[in-house]
């Protein structure tokens, strides 16, 4: 999924002087927010006061919703630019289609990766044929300077590493965990991991001191650091952690996103990432013409018309308001 909001508020995230350079225990409340007729999300990042983690810059979770006798997701042609798009399920299909010619039905725990470089555009959409409950997240990863014009493509791994203690199973989505590392593209120090955790389970998960990290409660109730994270919530963890102590309280599902502070300060509007109001405002007006983002064939409706450009000039300033 992306971002589908007719009003989009600019973003100003990136660089590290808002950093929190000590451990920290920062409960981020949701925004709810509608896509389309019959699918409503958790929005935890961008957030009010926390703009990234590491290189992370948006953050929707999903579900579970019975869609039995829904349409299900239904995300009309897009376009993106200076990003790459983590698909996530943990129940549930979603159909992908790119303007590179990609089209891949991605399935609970296999990674749809998507990085839109210069300019993609794709669709994202539950087949006709699909289960009765969806549930997931879907994320951003911002692109440094000197990768943010490479070109688009789109990575589709059924099978990730995973690292295991009693009691626990991450699935490694991006990036390195504990030695083991994902097939993915990555273009900054980075992590994203899947944690599925029994019940009782009581572990130490090895973090890297110079991360900053964030816990996305997926299922269940889980205790981070002993705060309780309950599902469509997410902790900030701050910096300078060599290790997490987890505890689940029921079996639980919840996911590790951290990496490297984002050091360039950036602008985020509606689907795109950039660093001036020149590159946002060439974007849309790129996708309005029908030039650089390509065509999404085979999907069955209208590519998505771009929201108004906001009145006010768009400045990058930092990853806090």
């Amino acid at each position: 999924m992306s971002n589908l909001d007719r009003a989009p508020v600019p973003s100003v995230c990136g660089g590290r002087g808002f950093v929190v350079a000590e451990p920290v225990r920062e409960l981020l409340s949701p925004r709810l927010v509608k896509l389309g007729e019959s699918t409503e999300v958790r929005r935890l990042l961008p957030n009010l006061g926390r703009r990234m983690i590491g290189a992370w810059a948006f953050i929707d979770h999903y579900g579970p919703d019975d869609i039995a006798d829904e349409p299900g997701m239904q995300v009309p042609p897009h376009p993106h630019m200076g990003l790459q798009t983590v698909s996530w399920l943990h129940e549930g299909e979603v159909l992908h289609r790119d303007s590179t010619g990609s089209l891949q039905t991605i399935r609970p725990k296999q990674l749809g990766l998507m990085t839109s470089g210069r300019a993609i555009s794709h669709s994202e959409e539950s087949p006709k044929s699909h289960a009765r409950f969806l549930h997931g997240a879907q994320l951003w990863v911002a692109l440094p300077d000197e990768h943010r014009h490479t070109e688009p493509r789109f990575e589709y791994h059924p099978e990730l590493p995973t690292v295991t203690a009693p009691g626990l199973t991450a699935t490694v989505i991006l990036g390195d965990l504990d030695g083991s590392a994902s097939p993915g593209t990555a273009f900054t120090p980075i992590v994203g991991a899947d944690l599925a955790l029994s019940r009782g389970a009581d572990v130490r998960l090895p973090l890297e001191p110079d991360f900053e990290y964030g816990v996305l409660a997926m299922s269940g109730e889980v205790h981070a650091d002993g705060v309780p994270v309950l599902p469509g919530s997410m902790l900030y963890l701050g910096c300078g952690r060599s290790d997490l102590p987890l505890r689940a309280e029921s079996d639980a599902g919840i996911m590790l996103l951290g990496g490297e502070p984002f050091a360039e300060e950036l602008i985020m509007w509606w689907n795109f990432v950039g660093r001036t109001q020149d590159d946002i405002s060439q974007a849309r007006e790129d996708w309005m013409n029908g030039t650089r983002f390509g065509e999404v064939k085979g999907y069955d409706g209208n590519p998505l018309p771009a929201p108004e450009l906001p009145p006010v000039p768009l400045k990058a300033r930092g990853r806090v308001r």
